[in-house]
């Protein structure tokens, strides 16, 4: 077994540089064991790693899955992007038992929003995991924003940052460090990272005002973890975007704010840097400007990604493209971090769950009704407008409330519509059934507003749940805006819906 990061395993000396190297890698894999590749690699140095939907089955074979690594190094860091409501690794395929930021926000209890997070610690550390990349502490100024959305607690900086600085403490709290994230702010952005590169073109004075708020309130909370943002903010630097931007992750984050926690990369293989760094070129910059991990393992899950990566930083050192001191003051960080979490309370053997999420998803609903508005009391069609998930979100997490209208009124049917003729599609699906629309984002999307004026026009009875970010005007005999599409937020807007 490798004990914290020395430079001795038990099979010998290994070279510095190269268990640096390795050290400052946040890597995935494919399956729900841990493949001998990455075994191997934790006994060569590697510190981390990342833990996504594919590699959950359940909270039994996740323990099981973070015990094999810790058989191999029992100070690794098991990371994992659980963002609870939308974004669910640890739920990926029932829908998160928690309601996500947009909700919270909404609510605005900063201690319920503590709380949530330190229940989801809990169960993230019940399952041997000690790092989340989350919370997003993202500003969603842009309501087109197709990336951020829900993910956000809101628009505005205060209410941001508030509920920023208590869920880092929730989560640190069950002894899980938070990885606060994407700085310098992905709120005020209309291209998702995944597939290029966004811009934010404001003034510094509106970013140090607005989008640094909520990474203020978090460093004052003690968060473990910042991750970078691949955005381009000219006002901050014209030339790179922030992941690789030594003026945004060394003389902004470290010098004007005073961070000196671990700094991890955004996916870099995300379209953003590879598609024009490259993810070799992309992980020596990002480290050369100031980062101390790589995050890598969400699209590219395999040994020679991790070997390649590896390579690339020591041949970096020897060119003199990334000095060897930076390449160790980051490895440093990510055994410090390692120790803090090593160090921390176990989890315990035998946790005893609240409903905590399910309570928050209640108080978040916004309902709107009409005075002719009748409860359902038999089986609705549900019909679900459906857009493209962003990749973030992905596919494989059912949403909707469906499964709990079925529960109340068995017999329910769905059917998903998408396109200029989803609500003829879905009036003609529906026939004589009570219509439930289920959508997430109305106002980014004018074929769902379309849909509905459909559906209202031949149905005003029809029930509307918005399961996205509220910003068009509420309609139908009863509306309800969730705050987001986690499976609680569906349970919620079922019992208003069909209440017993």
């Amino acid at each position: 077994m490798t004990t914290l990061a020395s430079g001795t395993t038990a099979s010998g000396p290994k070279d510095g540089l190269t268990r640096d190297a390795l050290t400052v890698l946040q890597p995935g894999f494919t399956g729900t064991t841990a493949p001998d590749w990455l075994l191997r690699r934790l006994g060569e140095g590697l510190a981390s790693v990342g833990v996504f939907g594919r590699n959950v089955a359940s909270p039994e074979q996740l323990a099981a899955l973070t015990a094999q690594l810790r058989a191999e190094r029992d100070d690794v860091l098991v990371a994992i992007d659980e963002e609870a409501g939308d974004v669910t690794r640890l739920e990926v395929h029932t829908g998160s038992s928690f309601p996500g930021n947009h909700a919270l926000g909404a609510v605005d209890d900063v201690e319920l929003t503590r709380e949530v997070a330190l229940e989801l610690g809990r169960r993230l550390a019940a399952c041997g995991v000690n790092f989340d990349w989350a919370p997003a502490a993202d500003v969603n100024s842009n309501p087109a924003n197709p990336v951020i959305g829900v993910r956000s607690f809101g628009a505005d900086p205060d209410l941001v940052a508030r509920h920023t600085a208590a869920y880092v403490t929730g989560l640190q709290t069950a002894g899980v460090a938070a990885c606060t994230k994407h700085f310098p702010g992905h709120g005020d952005t209309a291209v998702d990272s995944h597939l290029a590169l966004p811009r934010v073109d404001v003034t510094a004075d509106v970013l140090r005002a607005r989008e640094l708020a909520p990474f203020r309130a978090a460093i004052a909370a003690g968060s473990r973890a910042m991750m970078s943002a691949h955005i381009l903010v000219p006002a901050l630097d014209p030339a790179r975007p922030a992941t690789l931007s030594r003026t945004i992750l060394t003389d902004l984050i470290r010098g004007e704010l005073g961070y000196d926690g671990l700094i991890v990369t955004d996916g870099i293989e995300m379209q953003a840097i590879s598609a024009t760094y490259g993810i070799e070129h992309g992980s020596v910059l990002a480290i050369a400007a100031g980062a101390d991990a790589i995050c890598v393992g969400g699209g590219l899950s395999d040994e020679e990604t991790v070997r390649r990566l590896r390579d690339a930083l020591v041949a970096a050192v020897h060119s003199g493209e990334l000095p060897e001191e930076r390449l160790a003051e980051a490895a440093d960080r990510v055994r410090s971090l390692a120790r803090w979490t090593a160090t921390t309370s176990a989890p315990d053997p035998n946790p005893q769950f609240t409903d905590i999420g399910l309570v928050a998803a209640r108080r978040a609903l916004d309902v709107t009704r009409v005075d002719s508005c009748t409860p359902l009391t038999a089986a609705p069609f549900v019909a679900a407008f459906t857009s493209e998930s962003n990749i973030a979100v992905g596919t494989e997490t059912p949403w909707g409330v469906t499964a709990e209208l079925s529960r109340r009124l068995p017999g329910t049917e769905t059917a998903c519509f998408t396109g200029d003729h989803a609500g003829e599609e879905a009036l003609a699906a529906a026939g004589d059934r009570r219509i439930v629309a289920v959508l997430r984002d109305e106002h980014r999307h004018p074929w769902m507003t379309t849909a509905l004026d459909v559906l209202l026009k031949s149905r005003p009875d029809t029930v509307v749940v918005e399961m996205g970010v509220p910003q068009a005007p509420p309609r139908g005999a009863l509306h309800i805006a969730t705050h987001g599409a986690a499976r609680v937020c569906g349970t919620a807007a079922a019992e208003v819906i069909a209440p017993r």
